[in-house]
């Protein structure tokens, strides 16, 4: 969603457990035939001294190759279609392309019509394994922020690299995944594995009332045991000033919020007096109460509109503001909205009754009131979040790839799986790599799509392998 990612590209290691060598099916020794000889005449350790792959993991990496040619296609194919948050067709449209590939696999899919929130709905695809083994989320959209009215609309390609609304986030974070759990398939290790692959159409713009556009993802998550969010890898500048793959355990909250000042109007000969002060001179206050005494580390505050006069008011769509005054008229009120942004539960609700707190003192002439809205929770970085990139990096080990670190929390925005944080461990960042998301410069970065979904497919099956 909020595209705060540093750029981006592909991800790392560190060490895990040789897995066991079992015999695997047809279809997985199929796979390991498309693996180059020269692959398979190399060394058994890779130069990081990573644990080798087991049979089955190295069929899951062989068949992500294989279907290279056909997930770019896939991904050009949805990247045309639009489906923009607003453009309802277009998404339902977008949903119907998906579905036969998840039904392919063995998924019974199922559509929630989210009409009645202004939005066109949620794909939810379930796969029934082995009861009690672990049970996966995985997290994904089908929207973008690019509307029909955009002139953005065509996928392009330019050798390593495409362009296109969406092509990154999150089509290609959709392909990724798909693209992950065909392998699994090939693999023999998708048969065993309880996965829920939930699909929303609004995560760019929220339906509303947004308690009913998340409520069934919110049981999603009180269901499962892991969510894997596949928004796009997040890639950061490491000390040498290399740009290096990042894994994500954590995103701030996104929530608006707006101050209402109401004072005692008069002419402008009064102020300071019996009259006070007026509401702009009182919410110029508040802000800068805020400014001092509410931020934190990795808290921000941000007004984004401000309006006063005599009369002033926000517009419906709540992007635009108008006011009437006189330069002889004391303002009888004053608006100013914004966001807020943080890290945790904890820290959200400490944010708010400061703010609370600092809009309800005294003001001469002025009372005020302070609305905050629905918006995106955080995610805290907890240490199932910790583990889970552990495991992510035991994976990168195999690949040889270097571990990933974990990014600063700042530089990720909000997305979907903040909604289910508080109930189990998650990761982001399971989609391709990319630049300019939400941006007519939206480009991605195509080999990371293929490296995304061997490390999705591996991930997925050894979480899959685990008892509850």
């Amino acid at each position: 969603m909020d595209g705060l990612r540093s750029s981006q590209m592909p991800p790392a290691a560190s060490m895990h457990k040789a897995m066991q060598i079992r015999p695997i099916p047809a279809l997985a020794a199929a796979a390991l035939l498309l693996i180059p000889a020269a692959v398979m005449a190399r060394p058994a350790a890779s130069k990081l001294s990573g644990p080798k792959l087991s049979v089955s993991e190295q069929a899951m990496v062989a068949a992500v190759d294989a279907g290279s040619p056909r997930d770019l296609a896939q991904l050009e194919k949805l990247v045309n279609q639009n489906s923009g948050s607003r453009n309802l067709a277009g998404v339902k449209s977008v949903s119907e392309m998906v579905r036969p590939e998840f039904e392919a696999l063995g998924f019974t899919v199922r559509w929630l019509p989210m009409e009645y929130t202004g939005r066109a709905g949620h794909l939810v695809a379930t796969h029934v394994g082995k009861r009690g083994a672990k049970r996966l989320l995985l997290i994904g959209h089908l929207d973008t922020v690019f509307e029909p009215d955009s002139p953005f609309q065509t996928y392009a390609r330019n050798g390593d690299h495409a362009t296109g609304p969406g092509v990154a986030d999150n089509k290609g974070g959709v392909v990724a995944m798909l693209a992950a759990l065909r392998a699994m398939a090939a693999a023999g290790t998708l048969k065993g594995a309880n996965v829920v692959a939930y699909l929303t159409g609004d995560e760019e713009d929220a339906g509303d009332p947004q308690d009913k556009a998340r409520a069934d993802l919110v049981l999603a998550g009180k269901a499962a045991d892991v969510a894997l969010d596949f928004e796009g890898l997040a890639r950061d500048v490491d000390a040498s000033g290399k740009l290096v793959d990042m894994g994500s355990i954590a995103r701030r909250s996104a929530q608006s919020w707006t101050i209402e000042v109401t004072a005692q109007s008069g002419h402008s000969s009064g102020v300071f007096g019996a009259s006070g002060d007026g509401a702009i001179y009182a919410l110029a206050r508040m802000l800068t109460a805020i400014r001092n005494e509410v931020p934190e580390p990795n808290l921000t505050l941000n007004v984004g509109m401000i309006t006063g006069g005599a009369d002033a008011a926000i517009a419906a769509d709540q992007a635009h503001v108008s006011a009437s005054g006189k330069t002889n008229i004391i303002p009888a009120k004053a608006i100013a909205r914004g966001d807020l942004r943080t890290l945790s539960p904890e820290q959200n609700t400490r944010a708010q009754q400061r703010m609370q707190a600092i809009v309800v003192r005294d003001y001469p002439g002025a009372t005020a009131r302070i609305i905050f809205e629905d918006g995106y929770p955080p995610m805290a970085p907890t240490e199932g979040n910790r583990a889970l990139l552990a495991k992510l990096n035991g994976v990168n080990a195999g690949l040889g790839q270097p571990a990933m670190a974990a990014l600063d929390p700042m530089k990720r925005g909000a997305g979907d799986i903040s909604f289910v944080a508080a109930d189990l461990p998650g990761l982001v960042g399971l989609g391709p790599a990319s630049t300019g998301d939400h941006t007519p410069a939206e480009t991605v970065d195509l080999p990371s799509l293929s490296l995304q979904a061997k490390r999705a497919a591996l991930l997925m099956s050894r979480l899959s392998a685990e008892k509850r």
